[in-house]
């Protein structure tokens, strides 16, 4: 064991260059008992969670034209649309039938619907669905809430404000992707920057609205772009402790205009491990079953992975790239048991549900 690997497994704090050693040098192996024994100590019970939602894609028109992305079209395209908010409450209706206690809506920069677009529609959500314990509103990137903020002509912090006045609880970690402005700058022109990104999360973070944070991973990044990644990611939760969760996942090439190949699953799971080895102040890591299907989500457990994410009741994004595994409430149990642990259903707080 290298000398960066027992020091991560002991509990030390990851440095930037005991992260890229953890990349180039230790073995798949390695790195998964590792970061399984850290994994375990922060969460010694032999539960393993996830959470019943549903992913709500209200509308696919994008002015950021990001090269990763098969889901958005421009404005004026004949395939571009708008859910109206009866559509929306349909759709969350549904979901809450099904046992949903999330939320999650996501849509493109799309550049007619300003502060008061959203404002009405999470009122709309609230009149219908008033208590924020049984079903939480997780939506909105940062990205978005940087895009919503300069059309409306308003800072971030009263965009965050208001937004959590009208029925926002927490956001999701979407538009992440690397945070490396040289890398940004080649997948996702159009979005904001790093500095943007972080500062949405740092405001969040002051204003008491909760966070999850990703890695899109596998396109042009370099491993040390990964692991600057990581640590904003680590810096920011050190000063504000907003981020409930972490969650990486792959790029998937198809139908986009970056192309390539997408990463395979011994990447994943070494990036898995390494997350968890650095992410040291972050309680909860998940596992995308999204991306690598049921059989990596399960090994995922063993590599630091605590949470399978969610049911997904819906989920538009990553199908249209090509890639689509579906998991019903039932299976993601039968994966959860069949890795070896008790399965606990969360709500988006990681509080017990069922």
């Amino acid at each position: 064991m290298s000398g960066a690997l027992a020091r991560a497994a002991g509990g030390e704090r990851v440095s930037f260059d005991d992260a890229v050693e953890l990349f180039r040098s230790a073995t798949l192996t390695e790195l998964g008992l590792a970061a399984g024994d850290v994994c375990d100590r922060l969460h010694p019970e032999p539960v393993r969670t996830f959470v019943v939602d549903r992913n709500i894609n209200f509308t696919n028109i994008c002015t950021s034209g990001c090269r990763f992305c098969a889901f958005f079209r421009p404005e004026g395209h004949p395939e571009g649309y708008v859910l109206s908010n009866s559509e929306v409450l349909g759709k969350i209706r549904e979901a809450v039938g099904l046992g949903a206690t999330q939320i999650l809506m996501q849509g493109g920069l799309h550049p007619g619907l300003g502060i008061d677009y959203y404002e009405e529609l999470f009122r709309a959500i609230r009149q219908e669905f008033p208590d924020r314990n049984s079903l939480r509103v997780h939506s909105l990137s940062a990205p978005e809430i940087v895009y919503i903020a300069s059309i409306s002509g308003l800072d971030v912090e009263t965009t965050l404000w208001r937004l959590r006045d009208a029925g926002l609880d927490s956001i999701p970690g979407g538009g992440a992707e690397i945070l490396v402005d040289r890398v940004r700058s080649l997948v996702s022109p159009g979005k904001c920057s790093t500095r943007e990104w972080l500062g949405v999360m740092e405001t969040a973070g002051r204003l008491g609205i909760w966070a999850t944070a990703t890695m899109v991973f596998g396109h042009v990044e370099t491993i040390e772009e990964r692991v600057e990644h990581l640590l904003a990611i680590r810096d920011l939760q050190d000063r504000t402790g907003v981020f409930t969760a972490f969650i990486p996942w792959t790029f998937q090439p198809g139908n986009t205009s970056l192309g390539g190949r997408a990463a395979g699953a011994h990447d994943y799971l070494r990036t898995l491990a390494i997350s968890r080895l650095v992410l040291d102040n972050i309680e909860n890591v998940q596992a995308s079953w999204v991306t690598q299907g049921d059989a990596i989500a399960q090994v995922a457990l063993r590599f630091g992975a605590n949470d399978i994410g969610s049911t997904m009741i819906e989920e538009n994004v990553v199908a249209a790239a090509g890639v689509r595994f579906r998991l019903s409430r039932e299976q993601l149990v039968e994966l959860i048991e069949g890795a070896g642990y008790r399965a606990v259903e969360r709500d988006t707080l990681y509080r017990v549900v069922n």
